[in-house]
């Protein structure tokens, strides 16, 4: 991975501005942070090659497209061998119905992010794909009741 210069206020601007909206063009993103469109291409270049950028994408309202449920489960795993991990991380990255994963701290080993279309949505998934992993020893299951807040932008 490129080194990664410090930001500046310019990069700051422009990331914010790409957080809130990735589809404007880059004359109009030029014109938003206050530089000549050249300029801001080379800057958005660069960040994308030293991977500030990662990638831009539309982000979906859930409950337009039939997922309104979205379930955190903490998994503890049998064991923590030496292909246990990695097996459970490799077969969690073939579930688009996890859409967030983590290593954690604490008395369990990954938190996951999971939409689905209801309760019963959340059962199947959980009795067809969680509970055959030979390496999980536990699921505990929390069901989100109300979104307060849900932001992919970060603070810069």
């Amino acid at each position: 991975m490129p080194q990664t210069a410090p930001l500046d206020d310019l990069d700051r601007a422009i990331l914010n501005e790409l957080q809130e909206d990735a589809s404007l063009s880059n004359v109009e993103l030029a014109e938003r942070v206050g530089l000549s469109p050249s300029p801001c291409w080379r800057r958005i270049r660069r960040l994308e090659e030293q991977g500030v950028i990662q990638k831009r994408v539309a982000i979906l309202d859930a409950d337009a497209v039939g997922l309104p449920t979205v379930v955190f489960a903490s998994v503890k795993l049998k064991n923590h061998g030496e292909d246990a991990l990695p097996r459970f991380e490799e077969k969690i990255m073939g579930l688009p119905q996890i859409t967030e994963c983590y290593t954690v701290s604490g008395g369990v080993d990954y938190l996951l992010r999971i939409v689905t279309t209801d309760i019963r949505g959340y059962e199947s998934f959980l009795r067809e794909h969680l509970l055959h992993l030979p390496m999980v020893a536990e699921i505990h299951s929390r069901i989100a009741i109300t979104q307060v807040k849900r932001t992919t932008a970060l603070p810069l």
